[in-house]
């Protein structure tokens, strides 16, 4: 009558709704978590942290290709280089 009263009729005993409650709080924890790392990486890569890389790549290229001369792209190179 006791286990009925007090919701115990599942086998678990008093143990086993803590330990779920630790587990449904691990899980909660690890939410906030993953949701605040995702938004800190969405803000990271909208900085522009390979873009320096980027405009290097593009202006290689463009020299490779002829589109600028030899001291155009030296220019722009140091200019990248400097931000």
């Amino acid at each position: 009558m006791v286990n009925m009263m007090w919701g115990l009729m599942n086998g678990w005993g008093y143990g086993g709704g803590i330990v779920f409650g630790l587990i449904w709080m691990i899980i909660q924890v690890a939410i906030v978590v993953g949701a605040i790392y995702f938004i800190v990486s969405l803000f990271q890569n909208k900085k522009g942290g390979h873009r320096s890389n980027d405009a290097l790549e593009i202006l290689r290229e463009r020299y490779a290709r002829g589109e600028i001369s030899e001291e155009e792209y030296k220019e722009r190179k140091r200019n990248l280089e400097e931000k």
